[in-house]
């Protein structure tokens, strides 16, 4: 907590026996605090840990230098658009280990996002299935009527599943999408916030970039700390005409799937 206190230290007026903290360092350190209760601890659980500790845990997760300050690139990471679903301490399966039982998934698209026509929509979505598939014993099928597996749906706001979008960079987190881990009583979800602006180039948000992150917690992965990995939480921007798997996504799919699958073959 110390580096925290003499931040606020600087700050202390002349015959005063209290710290001025600026707006801007508090607007700040009240959105680090959102971001963290948000995605890593909730306020009551983050009660036994320090600032100091609530950030150095933040930037161990995203192997940045463990300073215990609110840094330029502390803030400017949680500030990225990035994925709704929380974050954990290490590379991890949610609890239990969930995994779609049957290898034949089937799949069904609620409707389509403003801007992009619906074939190019439904091509994006099958090919972001087919990096999954190609590393796994998984066979995908769409299907158009009754439940599915998983279900792609674009959405704003409050939606019905308890974790409302934020509009267009207006929110804590910038979250673009999340999705929910297999479970054997109700349909898989997938969700985008129809408020962003979804693409199929380097412009705006990449639909294809960010239905293949989805589709692993859809499949059962959580969050990786490797950047490199598509399973990390913030978004960049990275070829999608050359797109492969890192080795951690390959290795966290086929440790759930029991999958054998040597290579990855190009589109």
């Amino acid at each position: 907590m110390l580096p925290i206190l003499l931040a606020f230290a600087i700050f202390l007026p002349w015959g005063l026996s209290f710290p001025v903290i600026p707006k801007a360092l508090q607007d700040d350190l009240n959105f680090f605090q959102d971001y963290f209760h948000q995605f890593f601890f909730t306020k009551e659980e983050s009660q036994k840990y320090s600032l100091e500790d609530q950030l150095r845990f933040l930037q161990h997760f995203f192997r940045l230098e463990e300073t215990g300050w609110l840094d330029e690139p502390t803030k400017d990471l949680i500030r990225q658009p990035r994925c709704g679903v929380p974050d954990i301490a290490d590379y991890s399966f949610f609890p239990g280990s969930p995994k779609i039982e049957n290898n034949h998934v089937t799949y069904s698209i609620y409707n389509y996002p403003v801007g992009i026509k619906y074939e190019i929509v439904e091509k994006i979505i099958w090919k972001a299935i087919k990096i999954w598939s190609r590393v796994t014993p998984l066979k995908f099928r769409r299907v158009y009527t009754g439940n599915s597996d998983i279900d792609f749906a674009f959405l704003r706001g409050v939606h019905g599943d308890g974790f409302p979008f934020d509009g267009k960079g207006k929110g804590k987190g910038n979250i673009l999408a999340h999705a929910f881990a297999p479970n054997p009583y109700y349909q898989g979800m997938v969700h985008f916030d129809n408020d962003e602006e979804w693409s199929y180039s380097y412009k705006g948000i990449n639909l294809f970039l960010v239905a293949v992150h989805e589709i692993g917690h859809a499949l059962g992965l959580r969050h990786s700390q490797d950047p490199n990995s598509i399973m990390y939480p913030n978004y960049r921007y990275q070829d999608t005409e050359n797109f492969r798997l890192s080795d951690d996504d390959i290795k966290g799919i086929r440790v759930l799937y029991n999958s054998e699958y040597e290579s990855q073959r190009r589109f």
